[in-house]
């Protein structure tokens, strides 16, 4: 059995190739996968362009998902990986949805909620903990946005 370090970069490395597709989609590249017991339930990358909806980051897509596919809005025992800091939106989702813990990659220095910024998870008055870790194959996750943006810069 992988140790846990090994499992999250399995997994955020899935999450990278998702993020790519939305870089080649023309979004912003963030990725986002769902595991529960180390099986793969949902994917999501970043479409808000595509799908004329601002809500359709990485992390909602796959949560949303993870709630058809077992057929229940709350997520409990499962583990969402993020290339990206979650934002205000998508940490309620996160804590709404009863995720048990989530591993993000490179911090959000303008919108992150996961101690970037501020850290909505560490907040006595939800009635859920979310277990958070952060910095998870941080250079590539970050690259794969600077890159983005440089890019549409020039």
């Amino acid at each position: 059995m992988k140790d846990q370090d090994e499992n999250d970069n399995h997994w955020m490395q899935y999450a990278l190739q998702l993020a790519q597709r939305s870089r080649e989609q023309g979004e912003v590249p963030v990725g986002a996968v769902l595991v529960k017991d180390d099986e793969l339930v949902a994917e999501g990358w970043n479409q808000p362009i595509d799908k004329h909806d601002a809500t359709a980051h990485a992390e909602i897509m796959a949560i949303r998902a993870a709630g058809l596919a077992l057929q229940n809005y709350r997520l409990p025992d499962t583990t969402l990986y993020a290339t990206l800091e979650p934002c205000t939106m998508c940490a309620g989702a996160i804590v709404h949805a009863r995720i048990k813990r989530v591993v993000f990659g490179a911090p959000d220095p303008r919108t992150g909620t996961a101690g970037s910024v501020i850290d909505l998870f560490e907040k006595d008055y939800h009635n859920h903990r979310v277990e958070v870790s952060g910095g998870v194959m941080q250079a590539d996750c970050g690259q794969i946005l600077k890159d983005f943006f440089r890019e549409r810069r020039n």
